[in-house]
């Protein structure tokens, strides 16, 4: 039997536990520490929440001036999602939006507008975080931060594929100021630039093991 795991949260270790045998031979990959893929640039705005609808226009002006990039926007919320898809389409940007409250069909086609170039930017939950195969996406753009940061890594791993470049805009509110320690860590493992707004929020991280596994045992 063989499990893997992109993070290793409680969850994911209680689950391990129940379903490997006592002692499986443990297999770690990289960093023991959560960490984001570093070939992407992680850029963190601190805002106010009612400021981002105006901030992600002025990035998609930046990121999307052609039009025919992907581009992948993460929000919170399924209701959000379609918010914000119809909030850009009304200010002129082809946009679709993929969550759980879209029929199977209506998710498999933004999908395949998305991938194959129809319509390059999308608005997703994190439906779209993982398990998904996506290449060529350039810029992720987290409207929100999510729940946790391994969440937050998931997504900015939608970009940077295959030795390729990506980047990752990161809006951060005091919602969520909770998770500002662990996000500094992970700016941090990568080199990236930490803006004092977000150090404000203090660096304490409450400890938890996080690490990347496979997990084999022998029947």
């Amino acid at each position: 039997m063989v499990m893997f795991s992109a993070t290793w949260p409680p969850s994911v270790h209680q689950l391990a536990q129940e379903f490997m045998d006592p002692n499986p031979v443990k297999v770690v990959v990289g960093s023991e520490d959560l960490a984001a893929n570093h070939d992407v640039m992680q850029i963190v705005e601190v805002l106010d929440e009612h400021s981002r609808d105006g901030r992600l226009v002025a990035l998609l002006e930046k990121y999307h001036k052609s039009k025919e990039n992907r581009v992948l926007i993460f929000v919170l919320y399924k209701k959000e999602a379609t918010c914000v898809e119809i909030m850009l389409q009304k200010g002129g940007w082809k946009a679709v939006s993929m969550h759980g409250d879209k029929a199977q069909s209506e998710r498999t086609k933004a999908l395949s507008l998305f991938k194959k170039g129809g319509c390059p930017l999308m608005i997703a939950t994190d439906v779209a975080a993982r398990g998904l195969d996506i290449p060529d996406v350039e810029v992720v753009i987290n409207y929100n931060f999510p729940l946790t940061t391994e969440d937050c890594v998931h997504r900015i791993g939608r970009t940077g594929w295959a030795g390729k470049k990506g980047v990752a805009h990161t809006f951060f509110t005091h919602r969520t100021k909770g998770l500002a320690g662990e996000l500094v860590n992970v700016l941090r493992e990568a080199s990236q630039i930490v803006p004092e707004a977000l150090l404000k929020f203090g660096a304490h991280v409450k400890k938890k093991t996080r690490i990347c596994f496979s997990f084999i045992s022998r029947i």
